[in-house]
């Protein structure tokens, strides 16, 4: 859902290389929103995305690239109401700024600080780390065009960080969503349900307890109208950190404990998926 409160959560990163289109340019925007783009800069969906180097040339996983999706966007204006392709012959909405937490902390903001804390203990492990947004004021990239960062790239796996929204007082926990019907085929479905396990495993040990409203206790939770992740060639999850409209949860996501102990779990279930 949108979010009319949103908390803006600051972080750098050295080292960045914007990555080209991989295809010839979207349809022109609308009118109204390429007028609005003339005003301000972050009113059209951004493309590309932001190469890290590694911080460590020995690590587990040297030689290895890894895209980390911050979930959602820092903004919100029409272009989020354009349709993009989905996979599957759907289509979807560009992108949102996502959920929040019943105390108003958003769920851009968070995945935004959770994915560099991520691309950090990914990037000490030896991998190219690339992030489909590079800021959390900007609207985009669009959903279709995460994916395509992650074809561009050749990347090894892709992890896309969200955190959920649902109103249940009974519903918390994390689970991992997997794609039943992949660009990519059955090989690419087969190595991302290989990498969801991992995460879960992982992130288990965080203390945030599986879904106990999706997934049936297995904390895995195969869909088919997620694009970022039909549209992927390349191996690819979406983590649902935990329920931000649960105060338990709420909690636990917002310490910053929390946040670099779940950053670590991630890193090692990548390493744990990639081992030779």
């Amino acid at each position: 859902m949108f979010t009319r409160r949103r908390l803006v959560v600051a972080a750098t990163t050295t080292a960045l290389l914007t990555l080209g289109p991989l295809t010839a340019p979207e349809t022109p925007a609308p009118a109204a929103i390429a007028a609005s783009a003339r005003l301000d800069p972050h009113a059209v969906p951004s493309t590309g995305g932001v190469r890290l180097a590694p911080t460590s040339s020995r690590g587990p996983l040297a030689g290895r690239t890894i895209v980390v999706d911050p979930g959602h966007n820092g903004r919100v204006t029409a272009v989020n109401r354009r349709l993009v392709p989905a996979g599957g012959g759907r289509t979807k909405a560009c992108n949102t700024s996502g959920t929040a937490s019943r105390g108003g902390a958003s769920e851009h903001a968070f995945t935004w600080d959770l994915a560099n804390r991520t691309a950090r203990a990914l990037r000490a492990r030896g991998a190219v780390v690339v992030l489909t947004r590079p800021n959390d004021r900007g609207v985009g990239p669009c959903v279709n065009e995460r994916a395509a960062i992650g074809n561009r790239a050749r990347a090894d796996l892709v992890l896309s960080i969200h955190a959920d929204g649902n109103t249940s007082s009974r519903a918390r926990g994390f689970h991992v969503i997997t794609s039943t019907r992949m660009t990519g085929g059955r090989a690419v479905q087969n190595a991302s349900t290989r990498y969801a396990h991992q995460v879960r495993a992982a992130f288990a040990r965080t203390g945030m307890p599986r879904s106990t409203y999706l997934g049936r206790g297995t904390a895995i939770t195969p869909r088919g109208d997620i694009a970022g992740l039909n549209l992927s060639r390349r191996p690819a999850i979406m983590l649902e950190a935990g329920n931000m409209r649960h105060p338990r949860d709420a909690a636990m996501l917002a310490s910053p404990s929390f946040r670099t102990k779940a950053a670590n779990a991630l890193a090692d279930a990548t390493v744990a998926t990639l081992k030779r």
